[in-house]
């Protein structure tokens, strides 16, 4: 189809021949895991009438844990389809991943399919999930991508600010777990929104929307500490950081 045929899929990056990921998992199997998962700890959504009921969205989130994927997938008001780090979708795990309808991205080389599939999600009116740090980390945004910008002006979508606390013990490694019975937080802000731009995005302008964007999410986390007060758990042990692949907004991720 093209935009004549008043389908979105003609626009550039076209996603007319991209398969949508799976979703039967992600949507039938939502309620088992969320008891699943609030049987080993408490799981607190604030501000979920934040988010839109209907049409694309964009969830931009910190990222301090290894679970804050699933929580986010599980526990937002909508299914999520999140953008996932390549290294995931190996075995086992990554067979689940894919059924969940969780798109793997090559943070560290150019990846077109997995840009495509984002965009093809939000133009079926799906949820797209990002995390603008690209790994996990302290969650105070101190790298900043430029993922989330670029998908809101190629979309239109509006993104929703997502602070998550309490997945990762201070002091914790970048893959453990919180201690069973400790609560999780999830605080969803109000939508931030772009106007849709035309084909070529120059660099520019995601740039200067990633700034803005980021800027609006620490107001958000500041809120969010305020509000309820709880705290991040701090940066990751020495020797666990990943290596970042650069192109960010800010000095540690340029």
């Amino acid at each position: 189809m093209s935009p004549q045929d008043g389908s979105p899929h003609g626009a550039r990056p076209a996603t007319c021949a991209v398969r949508r990921p799976h979703r039967w998992l992600l949507h039938g199997a939502r309620p088992f895991c969320a008891w699943l998962i609030r049987r080993r700890y408490r799981v607190v959504v604030h501000g979920a009438d934040k988010l839109p009921s209907t049409g694309p969205v964009i969830l931009a989130a910190n990222h301090v844990g290894v679970i804050d994927g699933p929580l986010l997938a599980i526990f937002a008001p909508r299914p999520v389809h999140a953008l996932t780090k390549i290294e995931m979708f190996s075995g086992f795990l990554g067979r689940f991943l894919t059924q969940a309808g969780q798109i793997p991205l090559d943070r560290f080389h150019t990846d077109p399919t997995a840009v495509k599939a984002a965009v093809r999600v939000l133009r079926d009116d799906g949820v797209l999930g990002v995390f603008p740090e690209g790994a996990r980390g302290s969650g105070e945004l101190e790298l900043f991508h430029r993922g989330a910008a670029y998908l809101a002006h190629v979309t239109g979508a509006p993104v929703v600010p997502v602070i998550l606390f309490g997945t990762r013990e201070p002091g914790g490694a970048s893959s453990s777990l919180p201690r069973r019975r400790g609560t999780m937080d999830l605080v969803f802000g109000t939508p931030f929104t772009v106007e849709q731009a035309a084909w070529p995005r120059t660099r520019q302008l995601v740039g200067e929307t990633s700034q803005r964007l980021r800027a609006r999410m620490l107001d958000d986390l500041e809120a969010a500490r305020r509000s309820t007060g709880l705290s991040l758990p701090g940066p990751l042990p020495a020797g666990q950081h990943e290596p970042d692949p650069g192109g960010g907004i800010t000095e540690k991720s340029a």
